[in-house]
């Protein structure tokens, strides 16, 4: 199975199981969070929601290029973001706190995922950052538009999307994106981390994320969100997007 889905301590933890291929996101991954929303959706015991990645090596290296990379044009590839931003859009806006527990490498789709997140925990020899524009795009499931939203330095924020390519953990935590570096087991890290979170009643958690979410229902994040996933796909059409991805593929073999 692309996923697993576990409920322990009060927590429900979502892990992406495609550790061969850097766990890359599909159509059975996408299916996986529909389920992980409707799980926290119809639990109010649960406390925290956190994203993670099999293995030791990847987080999440974004979508799988042997299934996207078929979509050429602009309304093709508008579908598949649109629906994947939808999706996590759902995931951000989730009515208690979430956590990506970044266990290894997160680049493209996978730095958007954890940078929706709450908070980011790190592992200290990891590298994460928004290589969309070495492909000739940016990014496409509202990655940019949430990155915005994490208080960063405007220029520290434009700097990780403009530079496409992924930063040491060290330089994440100090521009502001990592909250928290580890060592170790990820999930001893875990339960260091969320212990003392844990503690409040699930209303009081709850209260509180309603209120970031009011902020940005205000500020019509979801608006900006698909605005993104609109330029990404006008972009996606673009030969010289299509020309680095084969580029990029040809590297690889």
């Amino acid at each position: 199975m692309a996923y697993s889905i576990e409920i322990k301590n009060e927590m429900i933890i979502f892990e992406i199981n495609r550790p061969s291929i850097h766990n890359a996101i599909n159509e059975e991954v996408i299916e996986g969070f529909k389920q992980f929303i409707h799980s926290v959706k119809t639990n109010e015991t649960i406390k925290l929601a956190v994203i993670t990645g099999a293995g030791e090596k990847s987080f999440c290296s974004g979508g799988d290029l042997s299934v996207f990379h078929k979509l050429k044009t602009e309304k093709e590839s508008y579908v598949m973001l649109a629906n994947i931003a939808n999706v996590l859009y759902e995931i951000a806006t989730l009515p208690i706190p979430t956590i990506a527990l970044i266990n290894g490498t997160a680049v493209g789709g996978g730095c958007e995922i954890a940078t929706l997140c709450d908070y980011r925990l790190v592992k200290k020899e990891t590298k994460c950052g928004f290589i969309q524009g070495k492909l000739a795009i940016t990014s496409g499931w509202g990655g940019g538009t949430y990155l915005f939203e994490k208080g960063m330095r405007h220029d520290y924020v434009l700097q990780m999307l403009t530079e496409a390519v992924p930063y040491p953990a060290n330089h994440l935590l100090s521009i502001g994106w990592a909250t928290e570096l580890f060592e170790g087991d990820k999930l001893i890290a875990l339960n260091k981390f969320t212990q003392n979170m844990i503690i409040p009643h699930a209303s009081v958690l709850r209260a509180y994320k309603s209120q970031i979410i009011r902020k940005w229902e205000q500020e019509k994040l979801f608006n900006r969100v698909m605005e993104e996933v609109a330029t990404c796909a006008v972009l996606w059409e673009q030969e010289i997007h299509h020309e680095a991805v084969d580029s990029f593929l040809e590297k690889k073999k």
